[in-house]
């Protein structure tokens, strides 16, 4: 076995990868950015590596770097995790090349499953079941064409290169073809330098399977059992189950042994998971290799009760298969969800930041970038943890990660928490009838937005402090109060709050003791709540809250949906000061756009500035109309969350 390594990742996975290490007592060595400097995952580390610069091509890409630093400290082997270099065959035979063992598939193997058609040519070869489909990739618009007329619409166009999704086109006939041809090739193109595509029949509405393997090298693999994938969005998996959902023994039997069969045909090394849809007539066919380690790979670690690290780290060093496949077991069901920094009201866009406080539920495992608060930087993938039950069968594993959901806090990031709740609730989820666009059509609903309840629950918790400071629970309350008990709707105190440019008052109507009856915007929300000082809890209209007062303003998590508050006093007393409204990022990442010039008119809800991060943009919209009174960064410029960008003043003119 190794003595030390090199853990080249970073967040949830790197520390997943070192735990594994400290239980077999192997060393390793962890890896940072500059914006990684203070991270979670370099604690417990034998040594700290600095590689470049935020961005990740300057960083956790940059694959001479982390070679240099396994050398420099003393590595026998690197462990590349998942995402970044983990399917670069160029970075694993550099790492064969300097003397270093990389812990994953020989380079060889890499190549030849990062490319869609020559993986579904060798696995037709090996009688692994493949879809209707051109045998080789191309450019040429006329033999895409000759293909789809011979096997028929819908087809599905995939760059040959490509991963993750990006740049398919999804073709219903041929009057769309050639759009989607020059779509497809222009971003092949451009996102991996080869605009060949390859065609296949589209299955509409299937089942996402995969199944989690581990070769020898040398011709011997064995399974460790399927796993459920169909709940993603955008071609990103964000709940994951083992086994998967009423699958008929003869096509779990089937589909593991292709997957096996597979392996042995191309001499895999390590672990690697085969990926397959399955249509609704029962039937399967092959999709991909994935040459590394899954996110997912825990949902499979608690039903076999194996460490697939341990296998990975056993296997790289020269033994052979810790297990015949007699011997493997798999127990119960598992079931997993990814917590990620992103905003499903808005697409599911990127929502990098730092979290303020945390505290996963301790009932279930949980895989996460940090323990009690930290940031996420907009450089990288912006998933922050995940979420695994395991019960005896499937409705105790929802049952298990439900609660686990509602007793997760996280606070001062806007997070997929209230939609993880929302889709698990799901009568289609419940009863196990998935398929890969069950989340799209979820998402398209519209989800209550729970800023209002936000502003009660905040209400509540001034309301508790004023009684906490009082003889009597309404002297000296909330604001401006009117006793007139014969009118049940007469407000018995008052707050205001801002949201961005919202502004919302709340009254207070009722209080005794345990339950707090507050009005915001017509609407009555009952609001339990216990906590002191900074912290607090308790429910509103069924959805558990939490909230971290931070001076005037008050960071709360309803349901899971972040609600970022500010008294409205200190918003006046701030632009008192400030001579004007303040635009502020609410992450970090860099100022792409400055559309206005100091000194311009703006007018309310106008772009005032663009903020990228994690490849999305993100518009920042003046509060109200007034001039532009300075500019506090340019384009270019890199800041960091909370940043100042632009102040805003009246127009004197009017």
């Amino acid at each position: 076995m190794f003595k030390r390594i090199l853990i080249a990742n970073r967040g949830e996975i790197a520390r997943r990868i070192a735990r594994s290490c400290q239980r077999l007592g192997i060393e390793f060595v962890a890896v940072h950015s500059s914006a990684d400097a203070g991270a979670d995952h370099l604690q417990g580390a034998v040594a700290r590596e600095w590689i470049g610069e935020a961005p990740a091509s300057a960083s956790y890409l940059n694959g001479q770097a982390i070679i240099d630093a396994a050398l420099r400290s003393g590595c026998e082997a690197i462990h590349p995790g998942y995402g970044f270099l983990s399917e670069n065959a160029g970075f694993a035979r550099a790492v064969a090349e300097a003397g270093l063992v990389f812990i994953g598939p020989d380079a060889d193997t890499i190549v030849q499953m990062g490319d869609k058609a020559r993986a579904r040519q060798l696995m037709e070869a090996a009688g692994v079941p493949v879809l209707p489909g051109s045998p080789e990739a191309t450019e040429s618009y006329g033999l895409i064409q000759e293909t789809c007329a011979e096997i028929g619409y819908p087809v599905i166009l995939k760059p040959s290169a490509g991963g993750g999704g990006k740049g398919m086109q999804v073709v219903w006939s041929e009057a769309g073809l050639r759009e989607a041809v020059d779509a497809a090739v222009r971003i092949g193109r451009s996102s991996f330098g080869d605009g060949r595509l390859l065609v296949e029949r589209y299955v509409s509405q299937p089942r996402h399977l995969e199944v989690q393997i581990f070769g020898d090298g040398r011709g011997a693999a064995v399974h460790l059992f399927e796993r459920e994938c169909s709940l993603q969005r955008r071609h990103q998996k964000i709940v994951e189950e083992a086994p998967a959902c009423g699958l008929p023994a003869d096509t779990r039997e089937a589909l593991l042994s292709a997957a096996v069969r597979g392996a042995q045909a191309i001499g895999y090394r390590n672990a690697g998971t085969f990926e397959f849809i399955l249509a609704p007539d029962g039937c399967f066919y092959f999709l991909e290799v994935n040459t590394r380690l899954q996110v997912e790979h825990p949902v499979t670690e608690a039903i076999t009760g194996l460490d697939l690290v341990e296998w990975q780290l056993r296997i790289a060093a020269g033994e052979g298969l810790p297990l015949a496949q007699a011997d493997i077991r798999s127990d119960g069901h598992a079931i997993e969800c990814r917590v990620y920094a992103e905003d499903p009201l808005r697409e599911f866009a990127p929502m990098p930041g730092a979290a303020l406080h945390a505290r996963w539920p301790a009932q279930l495992r949980v895989d996460a970038a940090f323990d009690h608060g930290g940031a996420v930087p907009a450089f990288y993938d912006p998933m922050l943890a995940k979420l695994i039950a395991h019960g005896s069968g499937r409705a105790a594993a929802l049952a298990q990660l439900q609660t686990g959901l509602r007793d997760t806090e996280l606070l001062g990031l806007t997070s997929n928490l209230g939609f993880l709740q929302r889709l698990l609730r799901e009568p289609r989820v419940q009863a196990g009838q998935l398929h890969t666009h069950l989340v799209d059509e979820l998402a398209a609903e519209p989800e209550a937005n729970r800023l209002t309840a936000g502003v009660a629950c905040v209400a509540a918790i001034r309301q508790a402090q004023a009684c906490a400071e009082s003889a009597s629970p309404w002297q000296g309350g909330v604001g401006a109060y009117d006793r007139a008990a014969l009118d049940p709707d007469a407000p018995l105190g008052r707050v205001a709050y801002r949201s961005g440019a919202e502004r919302w008052q709340a009254w207070l109507l009722e209080h005794d003791g345990e339950q707090t009856l507050v009005r915001v915007d017509g609407r009555r929300h009952a609001v339990s709540l216990a906590g002191a000082g900074e912290r607090w809890q308790g429910e509103v209209d069924g959805w558990r809250w939490y909230a971290l007062l931070r001076g005037d303003d008050v960071e709360l998590s309803v349901g899971g949906q972040r609600v970022a508050l500010r008294a409205e006093q200190a918003e006046q007393a701030e632009q008192e000061a400030g001579g004007g409204l303040q635009v502020r990022t609410p992450m970090p990442g860099t100022v792409v756009a400055l559309p206005l010039a100091a000194g311009s008119r703006v007018e309310a809800q106008q772009v005032v500035a663009i903020v990228e991060a994690m490849k999305m943009e993100n518009r920042l919209y003046a509060p109200c109309a007034g001039i532009v009174a300075e500019l506090h960064c340019q384009v270019g410029d890199i800041v960091n969350a909370d940043a100042l960008l632009v102040s805003l003043g009246p127009d004197e003119a009017e």
